[in-house]
């Protein structure tokens, strides 16, 4: 049997086929009755829009591009959210792809996007190469969101306030009286903002001498590997303040595997506030960097430049708060 179409629809509803195509477009300019019986008769008919007709009919694919970083990062899962949310409720759906899987194939990582005439684009955490996006910009909107690098002209970034994150960890340890505060860097600019905050406010409270950097992947085994290099130290830290939440998993592995009792013998501060940092067992202090909120800034400033195109790019930053659990106390 043949799929129904928009004339089936429009005889069924005893309606003309451009009120059927109104009310599909969610035109405000049907009355109630007409609208409800349109969509009554496209579920009796089971129709369903031809997305290629239309996107041919308005030059637009109604997709966004989403380039993700690393699809393992629980912090991300909150910005997509965020980011989707106001896609979906402007009738745009997302193409997800993972540029750290596609940079190992040796996949072009933007050009997919362009080759399937995606409305624009949102780059979702670093990527290696920001300079690559300078082409794309130049055809679609693009965001970034979450990361700090230099962008072209006329792309916006929506990120996080790392600076004030970092420093509202240190002061949080300071406070309850820690001075040996060891930090596990990460990479690219987020994990030198956060590096750089760190040292700066043990510097502010005159603590520069008793503050250390341990190098770091971001990962769960490099914040194991580099709290047991920080542990192995004759004067080892009472303190550590990871990267991000998946780094502080790692050094509580770490604690434990040592004989070290958290936070009694060692306190730990994650970074992101992701879904594990609320594991019951976990419970981890850590900095809420507005995930969700990132995602849906992000969202807006796609759709602002879908509407209106041109113009020089923005930073708009979030601001974090610090969540204290229970991986912090005074030192022993």
């Amino acid at each position: 049997m043949r799929p129904p179409t928009i004339r089936d629809v429009a005889e069924r509803a005893g309606v003309s086929k451009s009120l059927v195509s109104l009310v599909l477009r969610g035109s405000d300019q049907v009355r109630a009755e007409k609208r409800e019986a349109v969509l009554r008769a496209a579920r009796e008919l089971g129709y369903r829009p031809n997305a290629a007709a239309r996107s041919l009919s308005e030059q637009r694919t109604r997709t966004v591009g989403v380039l993700l970083h690393d699809l393992r990062n629980p912090w991300f899962v909150d910005l997509l959210d965020g980011l989707n949310s106001l896609l979906h409720a402007a009738g745009l759906h997302m193409l997800l792809a993972d540029a750290r899987l596609n940079r190992r194939s040796g996949h072009d990582l933007t050009g997919p996007f362009l080759d399937l005439q995606a409305d624009g684009l949102v780059v979702v955490g670093t990527l290696p190469d920001p300079a690559a996006l300078g082409a794309v910009a130049a055809r679609i909107p693009v965001v970034v969101a979450g990361a700090r690098e230099p962008v072209p002209p006329g792309v916006d970034v929506v990120a996080g306030d790392d600076e004030r994150g970092a420093r509202l960890v240190t002061e949080h340890l300071i406070g309850l009286g820690h001075r040996r505060i060891a930090h596990i860097a990460g990479y690219g600019a987020v994990g030198e903002l956060r590096r750089r905050s760190f040292e700066a406010t043990m510097r502010a409270h005159g603590l520069a001498d008793l503050a250390s950097v341990e190098a770091g992947d971001m990962t769960e085994e490099g914040g194991y590997r580099s709290t047991v290099r920080l542990l192995g130290r004759p004067d080892r830290p009472t303190a550590v303040f990871a990267v991000n939440d998946i780094a502080c998993v790692g050094a509580l592995s770490a604690a434990e595997e040592l004989g070290l009792r958290v936070p009694r013998d060692l306190s730990v501060v994650g970074y992101d506030n992701t879904s594990v940092s609320r594991l019951r067992h976990l419970w981890l202090t850590t900095v809420d960097s507005a995930g969700h909120e990132i995602g849906r800034r992000a969202a807006r400033c796609l759709l602002d430049r879908l509407r209106t195109s041109g113009g020089e790019g923005h930073v708009h930053l979030t601001v974090p708060t610090l969540e204290i659990r229970g991986t912090t106390a005074p030192p022993a």
